[in-house]
């Protein structure tokens, strides 16, 4: 029987269950995890990659710190089916890439690799004193941002020029420590001039436009130019789709992932890469759609099914479009229904909710908990804006931490919590909305801490920092704790219910789903040939229980 599409999937990063993708396989291998899932999701940091935990590529090599080929074979051998990303929008500063232009330039061959903005916006707004182009409002008035200010990286060019370049995420620029040596030889200063230079640069707040040198200040511009040759950069950069290199990345990248095995890939920021001057440059109409369907007809040519990720409003139907062009779809409703079905203790926009999936046969990925927070603004549109608010109230003072877009509220945010802290830390919720999710239509997504039923990490949000908040979702678990783990009746539990949906033939793609409400009871039933699977809740003495009648 084939479960590609029903099967149970494990979600963890490489170093999230006992710091190895090696570890994982011998959890995995473990008795209590037998037959448990039916394929891995993992998260990009199995990748050579530098910041957002996976998020900025480098490339597609194996993080060799992490991952080997050998981990890959011994998850085939338990019949576990691969999950890998696939980032289209962007790829990092460290790429070799981005660090050919740093080198070479103009003279680089992935000089349009990436989208040099001025270039981008050449006769639509007006050249700035800072060497970019500031776009004109009608040009601009409608983009989506996902920071604040434009999405601009200034790039040095080896002849000196700044080049301003398309920057939609996380950049960051760093000047190194000045020396005495380095001064003297590079620039020939004196060594006592150079010592006190290089000391005033150091305890600076490094801005090589605004540092002051006191009496040294004859040799600023000559230090300050300088030193913008000597900086470094973090971040990732939008690719420019409609360079042919680009292409021929896309077609190598799947071509490797298609090489370690994986099934699916799931598609990250694509809504981000097609852009326009004019248009709002996230879920363009239709660049977004044509360059899908151009990168699911390469994936197809290695076997390879896409699965694009993107958070939309209920709302807007983009769920919709993508079910309706053929692709599996994240119901990223599902969490926060959920947790409304509990506040409430009534499952109505739930099954609203499932009625539609089925009706429409839809085909979803689904999930509790996940690597970001738990989502909200897709809720709108299916959730009564005063249940979305309750539900932020609710989670926020469970200890959850709002995520908005640049400090906008009602933009894009999501809280970011563990799941099983959302629910109260309650053991007998947790299990209700297991089951719950392993009785809804689709593929079910199992975000590994929340099967150990995982607390909010504070103290990983802290050693984050600033903007750590999805730290408190991460926690890397020690071999040993998950020992500790394996002895909870809410974490055994749970690996009742994945082997059951894993291995239980009434679960299959043809099955007949129904849902019923009466009051706060609710019942999720399959059928099939192979006979009957069914599901009673009650939302409001929090109970469950499953029956399996087979033929």
């Amino acid at each position: 029987m084939d479960r590609t599409k029903t099967g149970t999937l494990l979600n963890a990063y490489c170093d999230s269950m006992g710091g190895t993708l090696s570890d994982i396989v011998g959890i995995l291998k473990k008795e209590e995890f037998a037959d448990t899932f039916e394929s891995f999701y993992i998260l990009p940091s199995v990748f050579n990659s530098d910041l957002d935990r996976g998020f900025s590529v480098i490339n597609y090599d194996l993080n060799e710190a992490l991952a080997s080929r050998e981990d890959i074979e011994e998850l085939k051998k338990l019949n576990i089916r691969l999950l890998m990303d696939f980032v289209l929008n962007h790829i990092s500063v460290l790429s070799p890439q981005f660090q050919d232009i740093l080198k070479k330039g103009d003279e680089s061959k992935y000089r349009d690799f990436f989208i040099d903005w001025n270039r981008f916006w050449d006769g639509c707004g007006e050249m700035s004193e800072s060497g970019y182009i500031q776009p004109d409002e009608k040009y601009i008035g409608q983009m989506f941002f996902r920071k604040a200010g434009l999405p601009i990286l200034m790039v040095r060019f080896p002849d000196g020029r700044e080049v301003p370049y398309w920057n939609t995420f996380y950049q960051a620029v760093n000047y190194p420590d000045l020396s005495a040596y380095e001064l003297v030889r590079d620039l020939g200063l004196q060594y006592n001039t150079a010592e006190e230079i290089a000391r005033i640069f150091n305890e600076s707040d490094r801005n090589p436009d605004t540092v002051d040198f006191g009496r040294w200040n004859k040799y600023r511009e000559e230090v300050a130019d300088y030193v913008r040759g000597r900086r470094t950069y973090l971040g990732q950069m939008d690719l420019n789709i409609k360079s042919g290199l680009v292409w021929e990345y896309y077609r190598e990248t799947l071509e490797r992932l298609a090489s370690y095995g994986t099934s699916i890939v799931r598609l990250d920021a694509f809504a981000y890469a097609p852009k326009e001057p004019g248009e709002r440059n996230f879920l363009n109409d239709p660049g977004t759609w044509d360059l899908l369907e151009k990168v699911a007809g390469i994936a197809r040519s290695y076997g390879l099914t896409v699965l694009p990720e993107i958070h939309a409003s209920y709302e807007e139907k983009i769920y919709e479009t993508l079910a309706d062009k053929g692709y599996m779809v994240y119901d990223f409703f599902l969490p926060g229904l959920v947790i409304d079905a509990f506040e409430r203790k009534n499952g109505s926009y739930l099954k609203k909710w499932i009625d539609e999936i089925t009706e429409r046969k839809i085909q979803t990925v689904n999930m509790l908990g996940c690597h970001d927070g738990i989502p909200l603004l897709d809720l709108k549109g299916l959730l009564p804006e005063e249940s979305i608010q309750n539900l932020i109230k609710t989670t926020v003072a469970r200890g959850g931490y709002v995520k908005d877009l640049h400090g906008a509220k009602n933009v894009y945010y999501q809280v970011n919590a563990t799941y099983y802290s959302a629910l109260g830390e309650s053991d007998r919720r947790m299990l209700m909305a297991r089951a719950l999710q392993l009785f809804m239509p689709g593929k079910p997504q199992v975000w590994y801490l929340d099967l150990f039923a995982g607390k909010n990490d504070y103290e990983g949000m802290k050693r984050a920092g600033e903007g750590g908040h999805k730290e408190i979702n991460r926690t890397n678990l020690t071999t040993e704790q998950i020992e500790e783990c394996l002895q909870k009746d809410v974490v055994r539990k749970q690996l009742e219910m994945l082997r059951m949906r894993n291995t239980c033939p009434v679960f299959s793609e043809d099955a007949e789903i129904t849902a019923e409400l009466n009051g706060p009871e609710m019942d999720i039933v399959w059928k099939n040939g192979s006979g009957t699977a069914s599901l009673r809740l009650d939302f409001e003495k929090e109970t469950y229980r499953i029956q399996i009648d087979e033929n």
